[in-house]
């Protein structure tokens, strides 16, 4: 019989970590995935070249939700996860990471006692007033498979596992990918005049960093001042072009977002990365590759303990001293985490089957 596994997929960076385990499903005679989109089909986010540099096919169901009210969000995809699983019984569902609607898919699901796997599991900043805590607090709760990336958020999910729920330590699905895609890195024929090696990249999305211009301003001024010669390379969008800009980001190369397989090369080749982005770091550790992140806390402490990573927070001096020394070259040794092996959705895909 024939298992039949629904993936959901909340917003872009969710393809991401999907696209291995559709592969890897898609070996498997005797299971089948629906791949599901919380947002509408003509999102302008998945631009089709993110499904052609991850080698995936896009979606097969939208649930069409657009809105930027989170409980909005939850409501809507309550009600049209809800008729989903009317129309398309499953034996399993999988959600991933940590977004309003993950924990509105995980609720419908559990409610409709349809089994329930989190991908990305255990991962905490233990602050409460952040509503992507409660998020992960409630999807891990409710879930019945706890797939961790590291050592770290195993065993925070293992401590706070219910009765029906089991944690399994599968590694970082991230790492999948970007094994997968290595070789297909591309450099951006914009960046033609780059030198490898010679280079920092800056990336900026938290809401709470936008926000705070004058913060904001004097980060910008720190990073540019200690960099000195070495260009910052900025691909940004939206919001946070517009708050750089307006903090002083003429120092900054700014330039358009990048394809999945342009970035990648960019980021693989930078002398250093500074980023406000978990995923952004994870891959800096995978290229050892120092990076800088514009935080208190990381969900994947693994990337500070054992990888390339530093955490400077929202605090000008502390960027200004960690960005002199990645243009001087006196980073602390890394190494890297234990099961970033590529190997992460073949786990997950033999758990579900066995």
């Amino acid at each position: 019989m024939t298992k039949k596994i629904c993936i959901l997929a909340g917003a872009r960076p969710n393809f991401v970590k999907v696209s291995p385990l559709v592969r890897a499903i898609e070996k498997y005679p005797e299971a089948e995935y629906l791949l599901v989109y919380a947002g509408s089909e003509d999102d302008p986010t998945l631009e089709s070249s993110l499904f052609d540099d991850l080698q995936m096919p896009r979606p097969q169901y939208y649930l069409g939700v657009d809105s930027v009210s989170l409980n909005e969000i939850t409501s809507q995809v309550m009600a049209q996860f809800d008729r989903f699983l009317d129309e398309h019984p499953v034996d399993v569902v999988i959600v991933v990471d940590d977004l309003a609607s993950t924990m509105a898919a995980a609720i419908v699901t559990k409610k409709r006692g349809i089994r329930l796997g989190h991908l990305v599991a255990g991962t905490r900043s233990f602050n409460i007033n952040m509503p992507k805590e409660i998020n992960r607090l409630v999807i891990d709760a409710l879930s019945d498979y706890l797939f961790t990336a590291g050592v770290r958020s195993t065993g925070v999910a293992t401590r706070e596992q219910s009765e029906q729920s089991q944690t399994y330590m599968v590694g970082n699905i991230l790492m999948d990918t970007l094994r997968f895609n290595y070789s297909r890195f591309k450099k951006p024929v914009s960046l033609a005049d780059l030198r490898e090696g010679e280079y920092i990249v800056f990336t900026l999305n938290r809401k709470a960093l936008i926000a705070n211009q004058d913060n904001l301003a004097r980060m910008i001024e720190a990073m540019a001042e200690a960099a000195g010669d070495v260009p910052v390379i900025a691909p940004l969008r939206g919001l946070a072009r517009e708050a750089v800009l307006q903090s002083g980001g003429a120092s900054l190369r700014i330039i358009e977002p990048l394809s999945y397989l342009e970035f990648g090369w960019l980021t693989a080749h930078a002398k250093g990365v500074i980023t406000d982005s978990g995923n952004v770091s994870e891959e800096a550790t995978f290229n050892s590759v120092p990076c800088i992140t514009l935080n208190n806390y990381t969900e994947h402490q693994e990337t500070v303990s054992v990888g390339s990573n530093v955490l400077v927070g929202e605090d000008p001096d502390k960027l200004r001293e960690a960005v002199a020394q990645m243009v001087a070259g006196t980073w602390k040794k890394c190494a890297l985490p234990d099961r970033w092996d590529g190997r992460t959705a073949e786990r997950i895909v033999q758990i579900l089957l066995s």
